[in-house]
């Protein structure tokens, strides 16, 4: 069975890691369209705080301070919609937490700690939405990375849980369509996306990190995430450059890797010095209430290659009527080529 979804106005969104980034830039958007909020996060300061900004404009709003790597919290997120709403028509796992650092480098126990968030905190979400989705119909948004299909160095951990990610989205996605469920899987993955993922990572380079152009704004992936609420898509890249570095990897995995060898681990590592370490999302919520992070080169407002690839119908219509445009142009210089060129040469003779 199709799943039959509905315009984000009638709609009541659930959003992890809601206080911050992309999950931030996906609330607003989402509430300014009218959607109805649960927003979880484990900074309940900045949760109230952006609560009490969306029903400030008119939008309706609760919050849960839920840890997602812990399962009874992802249960009270559920709950909360349902004593608000009486039910959920998506559910968004949005929060992750990220890592730099050489992967013999890294501590046991925070590579673990970040699967916990990452790919349980995912999976815990994932298995409370479908349970109620699957008798209502809905949408299931996952947030993944262009590196679920492309690892990096000095984010080696991080690109593990990913992966992880994108296996066990797909994984679901056939097992409820196989089972005739009404449920739409998405799994939406961001290039390098300027939040303060960078400033929240747990970091054990000898600089603080900085994000390898291209860089996109957080609302690139919002669009994406809010296109499959309301639409379904299998999956979609946030950012063309991310693509790009998927293809590479893809079909030159040997250049990609020199490519990664010889300019993101350089690259990566900034002029700054770095933050002391127990300053980390990982081990504690940041309380900053904040989409963008601190990247100072250009942040592209728009990708074109994500919008062509959620509205390949429109794409194909401009670029057969450009076509024709351009045809239309060039038909009558064409077929008047000879004459211009007799009248150009009586012109002359003249």
């Amino acid at each position: 069975m199709k799943a039959q979804l509905k315009k984000l106005n009638e709609q009541v969104i659930v959003i992890t890691g809601a206080s911050s980034g992309i999950g931030l830039a996906t609330a607003r958007m989402a509430a300014k369209q009218g959607a109805r909020l649960v927003l979880a996060a484990r900074s309940d300061g900045a949760l109230r705080q952006l609560t009490d900004e969306i029903k400030g404009q008119g939008g309706e709003a609760v919050s849960v301070v839920a840890d997602v790597s812990k399962q009874e919290d992802v249960r009270a997120i559920a709950q909360k919609a349902r004593e608000s709403f009486g039910s959920f028509d998506t559910w968004v796992n949005n929060a992750g937490t990220g890592m730099y650092g050489k992967l013999e480098d890294v501590a046991i126990e925070d590579m673990r700690q970040l699967f916990e968030t990452n790919v349980w905190g995912l999976i815990y979400g994932s298995l409370e939405a479908v349970k109620h989705l699957k008798q209502r119909g809905g949408a299931l948004v996952n947030v993944g990375s262009t590196v679920s299909e492309r690892a990096i160095p000095l984010q080696g951990i991080y690109s593990a849980s990913k992966h992880a990610v994108k296996g066990f989205t797909d994984a679901l996605r056939m097992e409820l369509e196989h089972d005739g469920a009404p449920v739409s899987v998405s799994l939406v993955k961001p290039g390098a996306i300027d939040t303060p993922f960078p400033l929240n990572a747990k970091n054990y380079l000898e600089t603080e990190p900085q994000h390898i152009p291209p860089v996109y704004a957080p609302e690139v992936v919002a669009e994406a995430i809010l296109h499959c609420a309301e639409t379904s898509v299998r999956d979609v890249f946030a950012g063309g450059g991310g693509k790009g570095n998927a293809a590479l990897g893809h079909y030159a995995p040997r250049l990609a890797d020199l490519y990664m060898e010889s300019s993101v681990i350089s690259g990566t590592k900034s002029d700054k010095p770095p933050r002391p370490r127990e300053q980390n999302g990982l081990d504690h919520p940041s309380e900053n209430l904040a989409e963008r992070g601190d990247y100072e080169g250009h942040v592209a407002k728009t990708s074109l290659y994500t919008k062509a690839s959620l509205h390949p119908v429109t794409t194909i219509a401009l670029v057969a009527g450009a076509g024709l445009a351009v045809a239309a142009l060039w038909r009558p210089s064409s077929s008047n080529g000879g004459n211009g060129s007799r009248s150009r040469k009586a012109n002359y003779r003249k």
